[in-house]
């Protein structure tokens, strides 16, 4: 028996529900409508922006973005997508999103949510895993890459109408201010029970992830999970996760290597080790399709460097032949990296030519020591240590930069850390900066226009008054009430702030290192955490297990 009118690509919907052990025709009869319901807005896959230059895809060139499909026909559509890992994904959320838009109307919100909760596991029973390393927010060098879905994603974005800004990428920020977009992300939950600990009834799948737990429960480590210690004697500067990856990690030191480490299959492993720089390396970050890392080092060069056999691409020297100390890909276009130098300089690199991008370059008014982009890669924060933070507007078309504004964080306090969230959380719906300067706080400042201009929220203490010391947002985003923030220390720990807790905001302390600990990262779903010190050791601590 094969459902007329159904949009799933794979067979008798009747034997379908008897998998998932469906007790009644009634039940079978409302899913039906459901599914006729979300059938009738389903006219179209629109395709990825760029498909072509990839090899082709479901929706054809980037001028003809959508392909019409006969009702009922979804077919062709999967046939397509089950031998295009990079779509996959895409076609899940979109029809997903077509099927909330049509379920909505004319149904208890109980059965609706039975109804998504079944529709999920048959979407992952045809597709496999949601979740894979990979990620759809940008297109790096013609490479279409995957979206990172967890289900608490998905519902929520599919819910978002920020979700389907610019080019399908994530948390995109709208084109215009700032204040617009702070406004859009208050209003969209502001009709939430009040109290509630899911702040929206629709995120029953991240009810089921968060497990009702408090932000102190859910952040408590059951202890270390592994110690690497090859660059021991020499300072980590840099420890990051690949992207969209539960067990791939990197970390830079000033031994002049690059260490690439894998977790899982235990005993974790150290695979490949890469050498080149003739001096430290300042700092590194992975493509966002993990394929390729780019490196900058005192040494006053940049490497391109292939992650799969560890072999070097290519060397850059610095344009101004100064000390390299910091560097971030661009999010939409990973052909050009912006790296900051010890003359003050600030240069956008086209790493396919090797050049300074024409117009890409600015001064600062001292040595850049931080980077950061925000989502959509429009507007780019560099922090130099003379405690200032500069906010530039970047051209998408020709990598100009124009700068902006300037914020004096504190005068002669070097910012060694930015890192920018459109979104922190439910409670915390605006768009963000967090900054360490050595002032033995941890700064989180609100971005009040499309122009960059920053305003302190808050701070929290810890110590750090002369090392460079990083930190983070969670990756995930909370469906409890408040977020959480990570950082190193110089008291040789690893601290946990809720930005939203007016008093006491310390969740969690994390101790084990013997120096300063310089950086920490997160994987996909916040299951490990990394920790970097200042005598090279790194430490991955696991979460505990509920």
């Amino acid at each position: 028996m094969r459902l007329r009118g159904s949009p799933t690509p794979w067979g008798g919907f009747l034997s379908i529900c008897s998998a998932l052990g469906s007790s009644s025709w009634q039940q079978v009869a409302i899913l039906l409508e459901l599914e006729r319901d979300g059938e009738k807005g389903d006219t179209g896959f629109r395709a990825a922006p760029g498909a072509s230059r990839a090899g082709g895809s479901p929706g054809g060139s980037r001028g003809r973005t959508r392909r019409k499909r006969r009702p009922g026909n979804g077919r062709g559509v999967a046939a397509g997508l089950s031998s295009r890992r990079e779509f996959r994904t895409q076609y899940i959320r979109r029809r997903s999103q077509l099927l909330r838009e049509n379920a909505k109307a004319g149904h208890p919100p109980a059965l609706r949510r039975q109804y998504l909760r079944l529709r999920g596991q048959l979407l992952g029973q045809r597709y496999g895993p949601l979740s894979e390393p990979g990620s759809a927010r940008a297109y790096s060098n013609s490479i279409v890459r995957s979206s990172r879905t967890t289900l608490d994603r998905m519902e929520d974005f599919e819910d978002d109408p920020r979700a389907l800004g610019a080019r399908g990428h994530r948390r995109s920020i709208s084109r215009g201010s700032y204040q617009l977009q702070a406004q859009m992300n208050r209003a969209v939950y502001e009709d939430r029970p009040p109290g509630s600990v899911v702040p929206t009834s629709a995120a029953e799948a991240s009810r089921a992830m968060a497990g009702d737990t408090s932000l102190s429960e859910n952040y408590a480590f059951a202890g270390m999970y592994h110690v690497f210690d090859q660059h021991v004697d020499e300072a980590v500067p840099r420890v990051r996760f690949a992207n969209d990856d539960r067990h791939r990690l990197a970390c830079c030191s000033l031994d002049g290597s690059i260490s690439l480490c894998q977790l899982v299959p235990a005993p974790p492993t150290v695979l490949r080790v890469l050498r080149g720089h003739t001096r430290g390396v300042s700092d590194f970050a992975w493509s966002l399709s993990n394929d390729i890392l780019v490196s900058t080092s005192l040494d006053a060069t940049m490497r391109i460097w292939a992650s799969e056999d560890g072999r070097c691409i290519r060397e850059i020297p610095d344009p101004d032949s100064a000390e390299l100390l910091c560097c971030t890909f661009q999010p939409v276009n990973n052909n050009l990296t912006v790296v900051g130098n010890a003359k003050h300089n600030v240069h956008v690199m086209n790493i396919s030519t090797g050049k300074k991008v024409k117009g890409g370059s600015s001064k600062l008014t001292g040595r850049v020591l931080a980077l950061s982009f925000d989502a959509p890669g429009r507007l780019l924060w560099a922090g130099d240590d003379r405690g200032s933070v500069f906010s530039f507007l970047f051209d998408m078309a020709t990598g100009k930069l124009t700068k902006a504004k300037r914020l004096v964080v504190h005068e002669g306090s070097p910012v060694t850390s930015i890192s920018a969230r459109s979104w922190v959380s439910r409670e915390a719906r605006d768009p963000s900066l967090l900054i360490n300067a050595c002032l033995n706080k941890l700064l989180l400042y609100r971005v009040v226009d499309n122009e960059g201009t920053l305003q302190l929220k808050r701070s929290f203490p810890i110590e750090q008054s002369s090392h460079p010391v990083r930190s983070i947002f969670c990756p995930l985003m909370s469906f409890r009430q408040g977020a959480c923030v990570v950082t190193g220390s110089e008291d040789m720990c690893v601290h946990f702030f809720d930005v939203e807790r007016a008093a006491k905001a310390a969740v969690n302390k994390l101790q084990g290192h013997s120096a300063p600990v310089l950086d920490v990262s997160f994987n996909c779903d916040e299951s490990l955490l990394a920790s970097s010190d200042a005598s090279g050791m790194v430490i991955v601590w696991r979460r505990e297990q509920k």
